[in-house]
């Protein structure tokens, strides 16, 4: 018995690391991957945002489709298959082989020209079937540590309110940001946003060099900070 709990935990080990290697491929940091392919196969549910990494890439889906799956049925097919083979006499062969496989696959996995190959295919499958919009927005817009997506709210105390962008960012067009639209209530503006007048309420959505969009809205980022601490909500929570 001792043995095949061996076993066992060998075989659960290898595939959390061959499916951290897998998620990896596709552009996940290596952390994130290890903490949600063990928060899918032990099946607890736990989310973060970090979890919409992989609702929004459809190879991961996939990736995290069978890891559930294997999560939920491993355990009791594995005992049952284990009790069959002792009572029939069979030893520990048949485990031996399945987890000899498995460690295969993984020391696979952890060549180097096999990730590069496996890496490639992945984004071809991408570029070939995925539209952009199926990505999540950190897999479009964050290319790299120094790009940032903010989601800027207008209060009255903002340094924005009554101003369009024209007027508070009169050099806009050499920096390196861009304000994507402006939300007011129900209602998007995507035309002359530049010389829209902002009303507390507004939301706006920046993009650019983290940097350059805190050298210029660092201000009413700090008092959009403040109200909503105050007000004991997160940004997600009102987007």
């Amino acid at each position: 018995m001792i043995l095949f709990l061996f076993i066992y935990f060998v075989i659960i080990f290898a595939v959390i690391e061959i499916f951290v290697i897998l998620f990896r491929l596709t552009g996940l940091k290596r952390d994130v991957s290890r903490f949600q392919v063990i928060s899918m196969m032990t099946a607890t549910g736990f989310t973060t945002g970090e979890s919409e990494l992989i609702l929004g890439h459809p190879i991961r889906r996939k990736l995290a489709t069978f890891l559930i799956l294997f999560g939920v049925f491993s355990l009791a097919v594995i005992i049952s298959s284990i009790s069959q083979f002792l009572s029939r006499g069979l030893g520990f062969r048949e485990i031996l082989l399945g987890a000899a496989v498995v460690m295969l696959i993984w020391g696979v996995l952890r060549i180097g020209r096999v990730q590069r190959m496996l890496a490639a295919f992945f984004n071809r499958k991408i570029t070939q079937q995925v539209e952009l919009a199926d990505l999540p927005i950190r897999e479009v817009f964050l290319k790299n540590k120094h790009d940032a997506l903010v989601n800027l709210h207008i209060f009255q105390d903002s340094a924005l309110a009554g101003q369009t962008l024209n007027q508070a960012v009169s050099d806009h067009d050499g920096l390196e940001l861009v304000v994507l639209f402006i939300k007011r209530g129900n209602v998007i503006f995507r035309k002359n946003i530049y010389d829209t007048r902002l009303q507390e309420g507004d939301r706006i959505l920046v993009y650019g060099l983290e940097d350059v969009i805190m050298k210029v809205f660092g201000d009413d980022i700090a008092v959009m900070e403040k109200r909503l601490k105050n007000l004991d909500i997160s940004e997600e929570e009102v987007l």
